[in-house]
């Protein structure tokens, strides 16, 4: 009996050190998080299809890796839904203005499937607004800024799918697939299980085979259904059980996917302010350019504007920033099939590695340089 008290104590103790290894290293990893980081990851992934960015400086192309490959956007793709959201604005169609009830946005929130973005979004309210609506211009901004879902698909009810479906086109994006539901997407599985009377095992399998069409197409009817019949208590337990890390892949890789190359002249459109008319700006602006709240931004940046997307997988980003002394912008920068640790050492190095190309002319030439080597896969 002593003997195997002592092999098992052993054992724990050698699980714990290996554990404890595993987090120094993840930690001495994220704090060596720089702009190199990104170069780095895109020199050693650019070949296998892991990594696409497109980058342009004072209207020239700097940098295309991978551009005309199609990858997931994740919540990069709520820009669409932003300009949407502001044309509709200028146009009189909806008043920024209105008060959107709370608890009809908490009919559209799933826990534990974003992060906290919401809730993050809820706290940021405080103490400005401290009643039980908020105006619909807040719940914009907290679909950019906080990239809340709940928000999203409250947006998208609100605007009409079919209508955001046309801002890529507003754009001349060709390669744009179809924008649908986020959360609604989540109960694709919960659905066909409960109507085919599958197991878990053979309903994840049904999802994988489905065609994309077929997947996007009940994600919409769950999404226009939503706010008389939201998923119950069982069918979000039931989702819970369901999403665990492979199955969560299966979600990610069917997100509306996009190229760097489109993001990027997005970006570029925005960023002249000539493209939009300035009315529509007038309501964008204030959604897409939060970190222009930031008195250090607005020292030297006359406007910039970023959204970023992320699932376990995928990191995403699409920003433009014009200089007060000169200087301008655009960026896009998609990845996937990414590990944890390399999630979190490129999440901590983006923002450095923007800052570095809007600032330093010889980090511009680096990023230039190697950019230039990579060959370019069939999209």
């Amino acid at each position: 009996m002593k003997v195997i008290v002592w092999t098992v104590a052993a054992g724990l103790a050698i699980v714990i050190l290996i554990l404890f290894l595993i987090h120094r290293r993840f930690q001495r990893e994220i704090r060596q998080a720089s702009p190199d980081a990104v170069l780095q990851f895109i020199e050693e992934n650019a070949a296998d299809g892991r990594a696409a960015l497109s980058v342009r400086w004072n209207g020239e192309r700097l940098a295309d890796v991978n551009e005309t490959l199609r990858m997931p956007l994740a919540s990069t793709v709520k820009i669409m839904a932003a300009v949407e959201y502001a044309r509709q604005a200028a146009d009189g169609q909806i008043d920024p203005n209105q008060k959107v009830p709370l608890e009809t946005l908490q009919s559209f929130y799933v826990p534990r499937t974003d992060g906290g973005a919401h809730t993050m979004w809820l706290r940021s309210l405080q103490p400005a607004f401290t009643g039980n609506s908020v105006p619909l211009s807040e719940v914009a901004k907290g679909m950019i800024t906080y990239s809340s879902n709940a928000n999203t698909d409250y947006l998208l009810h609100l605007l009409g799918l079919e209508n955001v479906n046309r801002i890529p086109a507003l754009f001349g994006l060709e390669h744009h697939e179809p924008i649908y539901p986020l959360v609604s997407t989540l109960f694709v599985p919960v659905k066909l299980m409960k109507e085919q009377k599958l197991g878990k095992k053979e309903t994840m399998q049904a999802v994988k085979q489905m065609e994309l069409a077929e997947y996007r197409q009940r994600s919409i009817a769950i999404h226009e259904k939503w706010l008389e019949d939201p998923p119950t208590r069982r069918e979000q337990k039931q989702l819970y059980r369901l999403m665990n890390v492979p199955n969560q892949k299966i979600w990610s890789d069917r997100l509306t996917r996009s190229t760097t190359s489109e993001y990027a002249s997005v970006m570029e459109k925005l960023n002249s302010r000539t493209f939009l008319p300035g009315q529509v700006h007038a309501f964008l602006d204030p959604v897409m350019e939060g970190i222009m709240k930031d008195p250090a931004n607005q020292e030297w940046l006359l406007h910039a504007g970023r959204k970023g997307g992320s699932t376990a997988f995928v990191l995403t980003e699409a920003m433009y920033a014009a200089k007060k002394n000169g200087g301008l912008l655009e960026l896009a920068f998609f990845t996937d099939g990414l590990t944890l640790l390399e999630h979190a050492k490129l999440s901590g190095s983006l923002n450095a590695f923007e800052l570095s190309l809007l600032r330093d002319e010889a980090f511009r030439r680096k990023t230039k340089e190697v950019c230039q080597q990579w060959d370019k896969p069939d999209s």
